[in-house]
């Protein structure tokens, strides 16, 4: 079990049950250009998708250490603060018995300049007009949250062909900062 989730603050007593894994997703912006850097994905789950940066959070880091880690080794931007947590989103595909934890962050200092790597080809898009066309079908439904400078928590519900959702849930919250993990009802991690 990993202390480090927070899903079962958000989910339903069914869902708590399932095993989860936590992820990482990270946007660099630059406000003074209104725009954000995205990256094509050129291998892997969501191969040819344009998204942010991340990926799986390792065991001996914190998530907001996962979230810097994936933006330097899939973008060559390195964070020179901590980035901002904006979001929360969870994710169940159909015919999977795991769910994706996903915590959403912005990355407003950074240094460096972008370069393709092995797993993904970035690129800067204005924020105003996201390519929503080539990337994951939930990002329509909280991008809007990040323009308003909202957090957000987030359940999408998927078809194993990994482009309809079948239900959603998402909402504008205060805060992220949940309470301290018991270890009583946590959700399992793999």
């Amino acid at each position: 079990m990993d202390s480090r989730s927070v899903a079962r603050h958000v989910e339903d007593a069914d869902h708590q049950k399932m095993r989860h894994r936590l992820y990482t997703l990270i946007f660099p912006m630059d406000d003074k250009e209104d725009r954000v850097l995205l990256g094509m994905k050129k291998r892997g789950f969501g191969q040819n998708k344009i998204n942010g940066f991340g990926g799986k959070v390792e065991p001996a880091e914190s998530i907001s250490q996962g979230a810097t880690r994936e933006l330097l080794e899939e973008s060559g931007l390195q964070c020179t603060a901590e980035p901002e947590q904006c979001g929360l989103l969870l994710f169940y595909f159909e015919n999977d018995p795991v769910a994706m934890e996903v915590h959403v962050f912005l990355a407003k200092a950074f240094d460096g300049q972008p370069e393709e790597t092995d797993e993904m080809r970035p690129q800067w898009f204005n924020i105003h007009q996201m390519p929503f066309g080539q990337m994951w079908a939930d990002d329509s439904f909280w991008w809007p949250y990040v323009l308003e400078g909202k957090k957000f928590v987030g359940r999408f519900w998927i078809k194993a062909d990994q482009l309809t959702i079948t239900r959603q849930e998402l909402r504008p919250v205060d805060s992220l900062d949940f309470p301290s993990p018991s270890p009583l009802g946590a959700a399992r991690l793999v």
